[in-house]
């Protein structure tokens, strides 16, 4: 099979489109024909290496696939060739505490396809059979590979974590990412009044269309400044963060008292300053996010069925273009997902 991996961790020119082994599905996983696979940010680290991620190389990334059943072995759960897939993307044990008590994105082995196993940027691969859940709806491959991971990741932020509330005012950090774009959509499909931000002018409208209110340009506008204005001085219940030290303080000074900080990423750096007494005085939660549980994916999945919900796609390249996709995330001129095709 072609797949598009990497022998060494570095930039994008580490990318290779080559001949890659078909996988071999052992018991109780299913080997899967890829028809569409969405980047994430998290592939541009993995690719650059992470210290808590052991990655063997040469390595397949792309957490997010859909595509069809093209082999079962052992138990499949009801599955056969030919079916209409998504993949869930995390990867639990379904037997440690954290599982069984329905919180299985703490499992204690939980990994992430693409991540610590090869992923979905190749024609062929091999996943566990219970990671296998059926196309909502009518979405295309290129909708359904394009929403499980920001879907799972932004309903855990808002709903499992800040227990968002109808008429409550929400600030999404980035509306024109993976992230950004569902946060964005799910809050106000929530009975939430949005506030974002891009980082320029022509994605302004955009920001609106998916149900933002007020949008901030954070190259020429002070977000918190914006914010304040916008909340009559108030600041907003619930931040949704995944930029890090770059918009760090913002965030925290756009906040209500008693209001709380979800993040869940660091796309410009691992490292943040806090002033304790910000904290302590104005009685704000911070809290820290990763993925979502299973049964909040499939909640996320039967809002895109409804179509209370939509993948924003920026584009669909052929995967032998990966390099240039990467390249693409990384220049920040996208709005919304980048998705591969074999």
């Amino acid at each position: 099979m072609k797949a598009a991996r990497f022998h060494q961790h570095g930039g994008p020119e580490v990318l290779r489109y080559e001949d890659a082994p078909v996988p071999t599905p052992g018991p109780g996983e299913v080997l899967v024909r890829v028809k569409a696979c969405a980047l994430n940010h998290l592939d541009i680290w993995i690719r650059q290496g992470v210290p808590a991620f052991q990655v063997p190389l040469p390595h397949i990334g792309g957490c997010d696939v859909a595509g069809v059943v093209e082999r079962v072995e052992g138990d499949g759960s009801g599955l056969k060739p030919g079916d209409r897939i998504f993949v869930a993307p995390g990867l639990s044990c379904w037997r440690c505490t954290f599982c069984l008590s329905g919180r299985d994105n703490l499992c204690l082995s939980y990994r992430m396809l693409g991540a610590q196993v090869d992923g979905g940027m190749a024609e062929y691969v091999k996943v566990p059979a219970i990671n296998v859940l059926p196309i909502p709806g009518a979405l295309t491959f290129e909708q359904a590979a394009a929403f499980p991971l920001t879907a799972v990741t932004v309903w855990h932020m808002l709903f499992g974590l800040a227990k968002l509330q109808p008429a409550e005012d929400v600030l999404v950090l980035g509306a024109a990412g993976g992230v950004g774009s569902m946060a964005v959509q799910m809050a106000r499909a929530a009975g939430a009044r949005v506030l974002t931000t891009v980082g320029s002018e022509d994605k302004i409208e955009k920001a609106r269309a998916l149900g933002a209110e007020v949008v901030i340009n954070h190259a020429r506008d002070d977000i918190a400044e914006r914010v304040m204005r916008a909340t009559g001085g108030r600041g907003v219940d619930v931040v949704i963060e995944h930029i890090g030290p770059a918009t760090w303080e913002q965030s925290l000074k756009s906040l209500a008292k008693g209001g709380r900080l979800i993040t869940c990423g660091a796309t410009s750096g691992p490292e943040v300053r806090v002033d304790l007494r910000f904290l302590y005085m104005r009685q704000t939660t911070v809290i820290g996010s990763i993925m979502g549980t299973r049964d909040e994916l499939l909640a996320a999945a039967k809002w895109m069925d409804e179509g209370r919900i939509q993948a924003v796609i920026d584009s669909v390249v052929p995967m032998k273009e990966a390099r240039a996709a990467h390249e693409r995330m990384l220049d920040r001129k996208l709005f919304g997902k980048i998705v591969l095709t074999p």
